[in-house]
């Protein structure tokens, strides 16, 4: 039997794209799609299919009880999305970035009684990334400077973005530092690089779907890792995967990538 899924913000980019491969899978059968109100009309070629089109993720968890609601919209939008798919019993997977502390704390209480998965970045290859970072940090020593500069579109809100924070995790536990250790602005302060911290630039514009390159910068020599997301469907499979391993596990915290790839 086919698993079911729902996608929040069928219309846009990023739920368009997942829409697609959801209906292009054999394994899997798009039970529903949403869109906020005001752009509801635009899944009118949805309905027309016979797909359960709707603002009201309720309505959408009643008519297709037990399906995998799939979020990659904004931080409000997906906390309220996740109190009900707890609250229905469904397993909600969130690739939304940008959340406050208070919203992920709140995401960890949902996560102890309901399947609730959340990574800032769905791609396989960042995720084998994060498993090549620790070894590389420790294995190069503290003679290197670690610095990180991320590229996306020009209609991206947060900065930095949530892969690089998410890269900068292994780097920041390797080196025995902390998220106050991250440097984000070079500008206001006119003094030489701290050796205790790592450099995070952003830029921003056209239609970059994202890259991020890690820079260890030592005596004599530079290494560079980037990772190049040549489209969304990266992101898109990789929810998908983690739509088909969800379902079989239990609550208790929130799961991410890592624990798929490690499964």
């Amino acid at each position: 039997m086919a698993l079911s899924i729902i996608v929040m913000g069928a219309a846009g980019r990023m739920g368009t794209t997942i829409a697609r491969l959801v209906e292009e899978a054999d394994d899997l059968s798009l039970g529903a799609v949403l869109e906020r109100p005001e752009a509801e009309a635009r899944l009118a070629g949805y309905a027309a299919d016979g797909v359960f089109a709707s603002s009201d993720l309720g309505a959408a968890l009643k008519q297709c009880p037990g399906a995998v609601v799939i979020d990659f919209t904004a931080p409000e939008a997906s906390i309220a999305n996740a109190r009900a798919a707890a609250a229905a019993g469904s397993p909600i997977i969130i690739g939304t970035t940008g959340f406050s502390d208070e919203q992920l704390a709140e995401l960890d209480e949902l996560g102890k009684n309901a399947l609730v998965f959340r990574s800032a970045n769905m791609s396989v290859g960042v995720n084998v990334i994060m498993d090549i970072l620790p070894k590389l940090t420790a294995l190069l020593g503290e003679a290197y400077d670690i610095e990180m500069t991320e590229i996306h579109h020009n209609k991206k809100k947060d900065a930095p973005s949530g892969t690089a924070l998410l890269l900068a995790e292994p780097l920041l536990k390797a080196r025995g530092l902390s998220n106050a250790d991250i440097n984000t602005n070079r500008f206001d302060v006119r003094e030489p690089r701290k050796h205790a911290e790592i450099g995070i630039q952003s830029l921003r514009g056209g239609d970059v779907v994202g890259v991020h390159t890690v820079y260890y910068m030592g005596p004599g020599e530079r290494i560079e890792l980037t990772h190049h997301a040549h489209s969304r469907e990266n992101f898109a499979n990789g929810a998908l995967r983690a739509a088909r391993w969800i379902s079989a596990q239990k609550p208790g915290r929130v799961y991410n990538m890592q624990d798929v790839l490690h499964s």
